[in-house]
């Protein structure tokens, strides 16, 4: 199918062939018909995109400051790295779009085959949404109609935080496409509506809609609103405008009355004058997108509605309200429609987006056929080993994996996920054959005999499954498993089959690493080890705190340094304690230390700390052996005291990826020994789980 894409790195806007994306649990599978073109969000996108290095830096000065630290902590290159792999992602266009149902994911329920409905779906030919954002339309409701209801949802919530009374009087600055559907919906509500806009128009479609409208650059705006309400000023002022300059919110406080509501949705300049609002105690407030629920994972992707009695619009609930709008003709989005084009001719529209003066364009769809997989190269890999098939194309295999597999030049066949075009972007840039939505294509592919797995954490333990029953090679990216039910199931089916199973626990290939090991030696003496990941702070939303999802971080990164203090010791894991921060013991930490005992006696301490400083070492490691102590510091130094011929060594960083997938790749092709032996992946992953269970259960925990 094509989709349009923006090239963030040269503000490109592209026509992608990508595959159709996968019919996921809890989402709505459709085919497009028509989308609406947001003018004002995708301009800004746009015109970020063709910006300089230096003016995107000036547009993000936090993450600037991000990088800065970075550089300091882990050196250029590997910055630059991150950097670069961040700006080569894509960024889907699109939040308005109109189709039919063809297919529905598990759990889905209230829609059936051949539905017409609403969502945020992006520019795409078929787009997979989750069932909350999705809203049937009316019958007497066009396509090009409901193609306005989401970006219909963004004013309607600007209005319900405004909370207009019948007969207030509320001004609407920007009569833009939100802008005239905002002014539209007061009007409905009962309201007396003041439009603002420099362009004539604007002003007369408004006008059309019976809108009292004005041009600020003609009129002052604050003595127009003054001398409509007999010196009393605006009950409430929404901005629906983009613009940088400060003057508009300083407008919308010198137009209110006392004790005024003023609501921001779109985008200005937010230097706020303190003595603007503070003799008229005005109420300020931004409004969240299309309403509650937006940026909910809960809410969005698990498909938990909030109960009506509690809050009465949801943002799909909102959705149907404007599409109800619009059936009762209350709402007339038809005379907004500046131009429709379809699809193919979608340059036309793009081009010429940043001198354009369009209220809105809908883009039309022929209805394509669902294709799970692409082609972009045609590569003949008959008969030979070592063949590869990704599942998942997340950040971590555009940075690390696929980087390291291109140096050591192997081959990747076909690389899967499930919304297809993060597959299609991976694939082009490596040089990959082709890319699918569907992981089972690789699983039943014969020249795969590889199969790496980097999805979310609750794949792994059942893709790596299917894969090893399929009779393929696995690398499985770690967690090996969440669960020891999991953990069960794969040893069962491993030692069932004859192919290897290998876990991403690169830090024991890491230069540094190595150089430990040799230096400490093989014989089998009790060591101390102390080692510490100071892994930052990352967001309450992210899936990796998902327990059903994520697992949480010790699960799916402490991991590495359990497997790391394996290595050096030369020992399993007997029995394992875990500490977190806090009162109450809580299944999920990021801020615990994990005792560990060896069967040779060793003792290992990992401290996974996310509140300490990103000035910091992220990675170090002290170990005690034989009156010697070796120091590592976050893989770029280490330091040997009591060592006869070694004091310090140091060098850029190097986690260990090149030399994990170098190693891997030739037993695989060579048919030798794993490059970790199965018995310590199991162990590691056992001891891992047990960590929460000695959590939870307050006590030590046996292996």
């Amino acid at each position: 199918m094509k989709q349009i894409i923006q090239d963030i790195k040269n503000g490109d806007t592209i026509l992608e062939e990508v595959p159709s994306p996968a019919i996921k649990a809890g989402h709505v599978l459709i085919r497009s018909t028509r989308s609406l073109v947001s003018l004002g969000t995708e301009r800004m996108l746009i015109e970020f995109g063709k910006a300089g290095w230096i003016s995107k830096a000036r547009q993000q000065p936090e993450r600037v400051k991000m990088v800065l630290d970075k550089i300091k902590t882990d050196g250029l290159r590997p910055t630059i790295d991150t950097v670069l792999n961040k700006l080569a992602q894509p960024i889907p266009l699109g939040y308005s779009n109109t189709g039919v149902v063809i297919g529905m994911g598990k759990g889905v329920t209230g829609f059936q085959l051949g539905d017409r409905v609403a969502s945020n779906g992006h520019h795409a030919e078929i787009v997979s949404v989750p069932q909350n954002l999705v809203a049937k339309v009316p019958t007497n409701v066009s396509d090009d109609e409901a193609a306005f209801t989401v970006i219909g949802a963004i004013g309607l919530q600007g209005i319900r935080l405004a909370a207009p009374t019948f007969g207030e009087t509320i001004v609407v600055i920007g009569l833009g496409l939100i802008g005239q559907i905002t002014a539209q919906l007061l009007k409905a509500n009962g309201c007396r509506v003041i439009g603002l806009d420099y362009e004539a128009d604007k002003r007369e479609l408004a006008k059309n809609n019976g809108i009292i409208t004005a041009n600020p650059a003609e009129t002052d705006p604050v003595k127009l609103v003054q001398s409509l309400t007999n010196d009393i000023g605006a009950d409430a002022v929404l901005i629906t405008a983009s613009n940088k300059s400060n003057d508009i919110i300083a407008q919308a406080a010198n137009m209110s009355r006392k004790k005024g509501r003023i609501v921001l949705v779109g985008v200005i300049g937010l230097e706020l004058n303190r003595s603007d609002f503070f003799e008229k105690e005005l109420s300020f407030q931004v409004s969240c997108s299309y309403g509650p629920g937006r940026y909910d994972p809960a809410y969005e992707q698990k498909g938990s509605d909030y109960p009506i009695g509690y809050v009465r619009w949801t943002e799909k609930r909102n959705f149907e309200a404007v599409l109800e709008a619009m059936s009762s003709k209350q709402l007339n989005v038809l005379p907004l429609i500046t131009e429709r084009i379809p699809l193919q001719n979608y340059a036309s529209v793009y081009n010429n987006m940043s001198g354009s003066k369009s209220i809105a364009t809908i883009l039309e769809y022929a209805g394509a056929e669902p294709n799970n997989t692409v082609t972009y190269l045609n590569k003949n890999f008959q008969g030979r080993k070592g063949i590869i098939g990704i599942i998942g194309a997340g950040n971590f295999t555009g940075a690390s994996i696929l980087p390291a597999l291109k140096k050591n030049g192997e081959q990747v066949k076909m690389i899967a996920s499930a919304n297809g075009l993060s597959a299609a972007t991976l694939a082009k840039k490596f040089s990959i054959a082709q890319a699918t939505s569907d992981y089972h294509e690789i699983l039943n592919d014969k020249d795969v005999d590889t199969v790496f797995v980097t999805t979310r954490h609750a794949q792994h333990a059942d893709m790596t499954i299917k894969a090893l029953k399929a009779g393929k090679h696995v690398f499985v990216e770690k967690p090996l498993a969440l669960t020891h039910e999991e953990l069960d199931a794969i040893i069962e089916t491993y030692q069932q089959g004859s192919t290897s199973l290998s876990v991403g626990f690169n830090r024991r290939f890491a230069p540094l690493a190595q150089k430990m090991k040799s230096l400490l030696g093989n014989v089998d003496t009790p060591m101390n080890i102390i080692a510490t990941m100071n892994a930052g702070a990352i967001p309450a939303s992210s899936w990796v705190h998902d327990m059903a999802s994520g697992g949480g971080r010790i699960l799916g990164e402490a991991c590495h340094f359990i497997d790391l203090c394996t290595f050096l010791t030369g020992s399993e894991v007997t029995a394992v304690c875990m500490n977190a921060m806090g009162a109450a013991p809580e299944e999920n930490t990021d801020n615990a230390s994990i005792l560990l005992r060896y069967a040779n006696g060793s003792n290992a301490v990992i401290n996974y700390f996310s509140n300490g400083s990103k000035l910091y070492d992220k990675e170090r490691l002290e170990v005690y052996n034989m009156e010697r102590t070796l120091v590592m510091e976050n893989w770029r130094r280490l330091t040997g005291y009591g060592f006869k011929n070694f004091s310090s060594t140091s060098a850029a960083q190097d986690k260990g990826h090149h030399e994990q997938f170098s190693r891997l790749m030739k037993s695989i092709k060579s048919g030798s020994s794993p490059i970790i032996p199965f018995d310590e992946l199991a162990n590691t992953t056992r001891a891992t789980i047990a960590a929460i269970d000695s959590l939870k259960a307050n006590r030590w925990v046996a292996i």
